[in-house]
């Protein structure tokens, strides 16, 4: 399987890939070259399934 890989797309994986972890954009903004950190908003693209997971992890820790 061949792929288009370009540096754009490399540096789109790896600030996607942290922020997915958990990484606060407080530590990715300073190495993505954004001015903000609401640039970094291109990089939340959660997939529902990944986002329905972590309701499901940190709801029962909401204090209700």
């Amino acid at each position: 399987m061949q792929q288009n890989i370009s540096p754009h797309k490399l540096r789109h994986f790896l600030f996607t890939w942290l922020k997915k972890r958990g990484i606060d954009d407080a530590l990715i903004q300073p190495y993505s070259g954004h001015e903000t950190r609401k640039s970094l908003e291109i990089y939340s693209k959660l997939s529902l399934s990944e986002a329905q997971k972590i309701y499901e992890e940190n709801i029962k820790n909401f204090p209700v």
